[in-house]
């Protein structure tokens, strides 16, 4: 049996916590966010060991990891993020994020020392895009001799503050890695018609500023060329996009695909996965499940790191998400 934290409760913590519990062998699950009456609305929903509390009373009950969901500035600023799950590496628990901002990403891995002496795991981008998309190009390369290039696109997000990540991520200066250095360019700029699993269907993408190229290049360092795109309309590009009337709603569904170049048997292949679903959904469950493998040391290494890095077992990762609901799809002509 082991203790859980979920701090941050918006549509994405209400789905992880949800998880966390349903995956079992919960002793306690402690649920932190500013507005008490949400954490208790969703401790009454989960019922048996979820129960409301604030930060230092669920540091203080020595959980086995701490799940931070939503995106940076949700639950607090991306410094005090960092500041907490330090404090919880202390406390003996593994933190989880599902947040992709590239300030809280960069804070928490420069943790990785201190997770590493501890026998402990930091988890980055554990949410869909990144996290659900590191996952399937770990398993689109499974069976490559050497990785050439990693494409990744997305569309959809889980809640309010996820929106409002994202909308940002299409307006700032971008990063890609060309021909192993990293390359500036505008963001909203590289249009492309990306194929995502039905009934998502063809979407324009956009390069966006956000962790996924980062983490990528830590899971395959031999790329060439690594690039990430968002989903987005021309008013959603200027940051007009639609709000949610509730702070706590879920947005609608989304999408993800992973192009994988490589060679296998001295050929050169391409393999193409996806996933279609509500991102909230999807990020809890991925996260929820991160945490369990990191009590259950099914993890690749101690320390900090991506999905695509500390998750090598995809196949094991995906079955079980399938079970959660959350299934990958193979697009057709590939030999995947």
């Amino acid at each position: 049996m082991a203790r859980y934290v979920v701090a941050g409760l918006g549509a994405v913590g209400a789905r992880a916590a949800r998880q966390v519990h349903s995956l079992g062998n919960v002793d306690a699950l402690w649920l932190v966010g500013a507005d008490r009456a949400r954490a208790q609305e969703i401790a009454g929903a989960i019922g048996g060991p979820a129960r409301p509390g604030a930060w230092e009373a669920a540091l203080a009950d020595s959980p086995d990891a701490v799940v931070f969901c939503g995106a940076a500035g949700q639950l607090i600023r991306a410094d005090r993020v960092v500041e907490r799950a330090s404090a919880a590496l202390d406390a003996g628990a593994s933190v989880v994020s599902t947040a992709d901002g590239l300030e809280e990403m960069d804070g928490l891995l420069a943790l990785d020392a201190r997770a590493r002496d501890g026998g402990r795991h930091v988890v980055v981008g554990a949410g869909f895009c990144p996290g659900l998309s590191c996952i399937l190009a770990v398993h689109a390369a499974a069976r490559m001799a050497e990785v050439a290039e990693v494409r990744v696109a997305a569309s959809g997000a889980g809640g309010p503050a996820c929106r409002r990540s994202y909308l940002r991520s299409l307006r700032g200066p971008t990063h890609e890695w060309e021909s192993g250095t990293w390359v500036s360019h505008p963001a909203g700029s590289g249009r492309e018609l990306c194929w995502f699993p039905d009934p998502e269907g063809a979407r324009d993408c956009y390069r966006a500023d956000f962790a996924a190229t980062q983490l990528l290049l830590s899971a395959f360092p031999s790329a060439q060329r690594i690039s990430a795109r968002r989903a987005g309309s021309p008013r959603e590009r200027m940051g007009l996009g639609q709000r949610l009337v509730h702070r706590h709603s879920e947005g609608s569904s989304g999408a993800v695909r992973v192009e994988v170049v490589g060679r296998q048997d001295g050929a050169v292949v391409s393999r193409v996965l996806g996933a279609y679903d509500r991102p909230a959904l999807a990020a809890g469950a991925v996260a929820a499940l991160a945490a369990h493998w990191a009590v259950e040391h099914r993890l690749a290494r101690t320390g900090a790191g991506g999905m695509g890095e500390l998750v090598k077992d995809s196949a094991g990762f995906l079955a079980q998400l399938a079970e959660r609901g959350v299934k990958a799809a193979v697009f057709t002509g590939n030999d995947g």
